[in-house]
């Protein structure tokens, strides 16, 4: 009878609740359920409509209902991260709001610097004696003057160069007379004298041609003759009649400008791109219409500490010796291409310390993205990270933008309640490492 009697208890329980629950809470999901929904978005991009719920073609999101009586985008707005701001269509026109869109471009980077022209130390000659003695004529009498290799330059009186040339000439005699003696080790040693004499006469820069003048006439030459080691310009000269000189004295400097050097000024952030080996370009503007091409030779290992620029040095062909140092020029160092996903340069804000790009959410909405940033290139900012494709952007009246959204941000800040601000820190602190990195790609 008793279990009888619980049993009856229990199901008038049950009935009275459900009877409760129907009349207190089925009413309002009734009317929840019954709310009409127009449409369904992206809420990455409001833009996009569908009449059926599903993902978002272009960035994978779920899409999100629009109910009736709904504001236009409030489905959006309630998606938008900290620091997103709505801005009329009105003040846009006012502040001068305009779009661009996040784009790959295929970029060979060609890089512009200032340049000057100098000699090309690897054909330089200078033009010492190796005895002493004194100047007794000089053939090449200013500086400036373009010298073949081989031509006479000066010549010179040197009593030691006199006195070799004596033995040398004794040293012949004693082995012409040796010739037919029939003592061979007198005969040898002779010959050795002969070919120490004209070693040292060698070793003094005389040439071959003299030291056979000298054989034949029997004859010591009392002027000897110095010839231009290279063909050039004879840029350095201190050479003039009757002047005593030493092995010490530098009689003339001879360049050959057949080719020549070229040093650019390339800037810090640009060092990266250049290399050796890599193609250069060369104008001056009193040559219009004119190019010179060449090569990077040397990439110089230090920055100049005043102007922040690196030296490059390129090598180029000089025909007709149209490029003459100390002139000065405009260079161009040609890149390899590469693609590259970029934006506008004005759509990036730049503090130095944090790079943001302002991107267009629909409805007038503005999210403020932190990218990081690449290469600058032709009005183009390289993006490595913080952006995808199509995405659009804002290139113009971005300033304001940012102050309105700083505006907003701090406002939120200040309107939330004490443990509010705190326990959004600690969840940011506790949220995964690559969640961030994730969202800025939608």
């Amino acid at each position: 009878m008793r279990r009888t009697i619980a049993v009856l208890i229990l199901i008038a329980g049950g009935f009275v609740g459900g009877y409760g629950y129907g009349r207190w809470y089925a009413k309002p999901q009734a009317a929840k359920s019954a709310r009409k929904i127009l449409y369904y978005v992206d809420a990455m991009h409001p833009w996009y409509k569908s009449d059926k719920p599903g993902i978002a073609p272009d960035c994978g999101m779920k899409l999100v209902p629009v109910y009736e009586g709904e504001q236009p985008g409030a489905a959006a707005a309630k998606s938008l991260p900290a620091g997103a701001v709505q801005v009329t269509p009105e003040r846009q026109q006012l502040i001068g709001v305009e779009y661009g869109t996040v784009e790959y471009r295929d970029s060979a980077q060609t890089i512009r610097a200032s340049a000057r022209v100098t000699l090309d130390e690897t054909r330089i000659a200078k033009v010492q004696p190796k005895l002493e003695g004194w100047i007794s004529h000089v053939v090449v009498d200013f500086t400036g003057k373009y010298v073949s290799k081989g031509q006479p330059l000066l010549s010179i009186y040197s009593p030691e160069a006199l006195a070799t040339q004596q033995e040398y000439l004794l040293a012949l005699r004693a082995q012409q007379i040796m010739h037919n003696n029939a003592m061979h080790e007198m005969g040898a040693s002779t010959e050795n004298l002969l070919t120490a004499a004209r070693h040292r006469l060698e070793l003094w820069d005389i040439s071959d041609a003299q030291i056979e003048t000298i054989r034949k006439t029997g004859e010591p030459l009392k002027d000897l003759t110095l010839y231009s080691p290279i063909s050039g310009f004879v840029t350095e000269r201190n050479a003039f009649p009757q002047q005593h000189i030493t092995p010490d004295t530098m009689l003339y400097t001879v360049a050959d400008l057949s080719t020549v050097w070229v040093i650019a000024d390339v800037f810090e952030y640009e060092a990266a791109n250049v290399r050796i080996g890599q193609s250069a370009s060369m104008t001056l503007t009193y040559l219009p219409g004119r190019t010179f091409h060449g090569l990077v030779s040397y990439v110089l290992p230090q920055v100049d500490p005043v102007t922040r620029t690196l030296k490059v040095r390129i090598q180029l062909n000089n025909p007709g010796y149209a490029l003459k140092p100390d002139m000065y020029g405009e260079v161009e160092l040609h890149g390899t291409g590469r693609r590259m996903l970029t934006v506008p340069q004005t759509a990036v804000m730049n503090s130095g310390e944090r790079q943001v790009v302002f991107i267009d959410r629909g409805n007038g909405y503005f999210e403020p993205r932190a990218v990081t940033i690449g290469q600058q290139m032709d009005g183009r900012t390289e993006i490595l990270s913080g952006l995808a494709t199509g995405e659009r952007i804002v290139t113009s009246g971005n300033f304001l933008i940012d102050s309105e959204s700083r505006m907003a941000d701090d406002r939120n800040r200040s309107s939330a309640p004490q443990g509010a601000g705190m326990a959004d820190d600690r969840n940011r602190s506790s949220a995964p490492q690559g969640a961030g990195h994730d969202q800025s790609h939608h």
